[in-house]
């Protein structure tokens, strides 16, 4: 089953237009697999599990200009805890991360880009 959460957002910002199994659809595109999503860039990622997760997981979003003033981080199709020397090494990072499922991740991001906040998201494919 397709999700489909497509909002009114500034022109020119990425958004998810709809979720399922393996796949995101981004600004009419679709994307398969797990991605790294900021307001004006989806990039593969390589992580397909929480279990995978390591400090630098987030570094590309780290690097972002302008600097996002969150991460989201979905899970996937439960929320699942991130042990905490890894949360530790993103918030000495400056890095903060909202750990969340992945639908609520993508439903969350649609709403801080209609914003225009600065926001970007981790997800992982459920």
């Amino acid at each position: 089953m397709t999700v489909d959460i497509s909002p009114l957002a500034p022109e020119g910002r990425l958004i998810v237009d709809s979720y399922g199994p393996g796949r995101f659809k981004i600004s009419g595109k679709t994307h398969l697999g797990s991605l790294l999503l900021s307001l004006d860039s989806v990039d593969p990622w390589r992580i397909q599990d929480p279990s995978a997760l390591v400090a630098d997981s987030l570094d590309p979003l780290m690097a972002l200009e302008p600097p996002c003033e969150v991460v989201l981080l979905g899970c996937g199709a439960r929320m699942t805890l991130v042990p905490s020397a890894i949360r530790a090494a993103w918030k000495e990072r400056g890095l903060a991360v909202d750990i969340m499922e992945t639908g609520a991740a993508c439903r969350t991001y649609n709403i801080l880009a209609a914003e225009d906040r600065r926001v970007a998201a981790a997800l992982i494919a459920l």
